[in-house]
């Protein structure tokens, strides 16, 4: 689809900017519970032959029920997790606000989505995850890298626009 006005691509750039905000921060807040999301997935998982997949995830499941119970004070590092998500998409409200003014936010988000494979490979080989799982954290990176690269494209485009017409920005 073609967008021809700037502001129609503005509004366009925001919708992927919102979704990618949502979805992030809707991550982090699963990070809050998850060992009772883990035992929902578990009680609803479907059929699987192998079972491969699912038998990691009872392994992690009796693993977090189990530090939850003797040393609940570990938790907190999901916390943590769940509230760097909070903050991280708080930057992106800068782009929804403005996109063209903070491209850059979207640059960083690239390079971290990016970093999601190189993480979810070193990482996981040392720490024995086993290659499904790592391939499923590196799927999160994929997801979320290519909202960005449409959104910065997008503002690529818009810089063009506004450079010929000597505006910043359509909201001036």
């Amino acid at each position: 689809m073609n967008y021809t006005t700037p502001i129609q691509q503005e509004r366009v750039i925001r919708r992927w900017v919102l979704s990618f905000i949502v979805a992030l921060a809707l991550s982090g807040l699963t990070a809050f519970a998850v060992e009772t999301e883990l035992g929902w997935l578990l009680d609803h998982w479907p059929p699987d032959p192998r079972g491969s997949l699912r038998i990691w995830a009872q392994l992690v499941y009796q693993a977090l029920q189990d530090s939850n119970t003797r040393y609940p004070f570990l938790a907190y590092g999901y916390d943590w997790l769940a509230f760097g998500h909070l903050v991280i998409a708080l930057f992106f409200i800068g782009v929804f606000r403005d996109p063209v003014q903070n491209k850059w936010v979207l640059g960083i988000g690239m390079w971290a989505c990016a970093g999601v494979i190189p993480l979810a490979f070193i990482a996981g080989a040392v720490r024995g995850i086993p290659i499904c799982w790592r391939l499923i954290d590196c799927s999160f990176g994929v997801i979320g890298l290519a909202p960005l690269v449409i959104c910065y494209n997008k503002i690529g485009r818009l810089e063009k626009i506004y450079q010929t017409t000597g505006s910043l920005s359509m909201s001036e």
